[in-house]
């Protein structure tokens, strides 16, 4: 059941990156930070979707701290395009947000 709440969470969050994705590149001409927040913001739930089938505990774990790293770095690259100019405060705050949420889910010290 959580394994299936947190794909369902991270596949809707995968949705909002790759639409910022499109805003950032069609409307802000943005081609190399969102690049790498796309490659991030979709690997979170790739990982989390690999978790469902895991061969192992290790493996499960593994895949875990993956989609950990992958989340930290899209919360970071979330906070360049603010201070560079791309986000608004308020695009910030709702999409770190959601992965914070994601992130919680499996690792509550966040």
């Amino acid at each position: 059941m959580r394994e299936n709440q947190t794909y369902d969470k991270a596949l809707s969050y995968a949705v909002r990156i790759v639409n910022l994705y499109k805003y950032l590149v069609d409307e802000k001409k943005e081609y190399v930070m969102s690049k790498q927040l796309l490659r991030s913001g979709t690997s979170i739930g790739a990982n989390i979707s690999e978790t469902i089938s895991a061969e192992s505990s290790a493996d499960f774990v593994h895949k875990l701290s993956i989609a950990q790293k992958e989340a930290n770095e899209t919360i970071y690259w979330l906070a360049l395009l603010e201070k560079t100019g791309y986000l608004s405060g308020i695009q910030h705050g709702s999409m770190s947000s959601d992965c914070t949420e994601i992130r919680k889910y499996w690792f509550p010290a966040y």
